[in-house]
């Protein structure tokens, strides 16, 4: 709720009309910046193009969010969100231009960083059942549909940083591949001589 309070604090911020300052543009993330301007690999997390930006990708971040976060704590489901947004722009820098041949602009949103508490949920509840667009579904099978989509959304000129998402993804199966092992080896060592 922290994380969605801010999105929505950022936002409102964004239509102030500072006198010789743009928010957006201070905050945003680009990645001929990088260097020069590391502090915005988290602040443009928390920026979004758009009450509809905004509105669908909280909605997603306090259903996923909401869920991760009971099963693996709070410090963990921040490590996976921010950990997820900072290496999702890292990919958006790097994967864009030598594998799609895109040339990655500045970049805002949450998205990456969802991606990643989606992705990570997913290893740990892969049955759980959702809707994607009203239709009925397992956890996986919509991960599954949302990584194909964005693999052949890749080169569209959407102005979605579809390799971001991508990246976010594969984090967040990595950190839950992670969480998972770790679980499974302290209910092992707990119950260990146990019968």
């Amino acid at each position: 709720m922290a994380i969605i309070l801010l999105c929505v604090i950022s936002f409102f911020l964004e239509m102030v009309p500072f006198r010789e300052f743009n928010f957006i543009s201070a905050f945003q993330f680009d990645p001929g910046f990088l260097l020069t301007r590391p502090w915005t690999l988290v602040t443009y997390i928390f920026l979004h193009n758009g009450v509809w930006h905004l509105f669908f990708n909280m909605l997603v971040l306090y259903f996923f969010g909401t869920a991760l976060e009971q099963r693996v704590g709070n410090k963990q489901f921040l490590g996976v969100f921010f950990t997820a947004g900072v290496l999702s722009a890292i990919g958006y820098t790097f994967l864009s231009q030598p594998i799609f041949n895109i040339s990655p602009g500045p970049m805002i949103g949450a998205s990456g960083a969802i991606y990643g508490v989606f992705a990570a949920l997913t290893v740990l509840e892969p049955n759980i059942r959702v809707y994607v667009y009203f239709i009925p579904m397992r956890l996986k099978n919509a991960l599954l549909l949302f990584a194909v989509f964005d693999f052949f959304m890749v080169n569209s000129s959407d102005m979605i940083a579809h390799t971001a998402h991508l990246s976010g993804l594969f984090v967040g199966l990595y950190m839950g591949f992670r969480m998972k092992k770790i679980h499974e080896k302290y209910m092992k060592s707990r119950y260990a001589g146990r019968w």
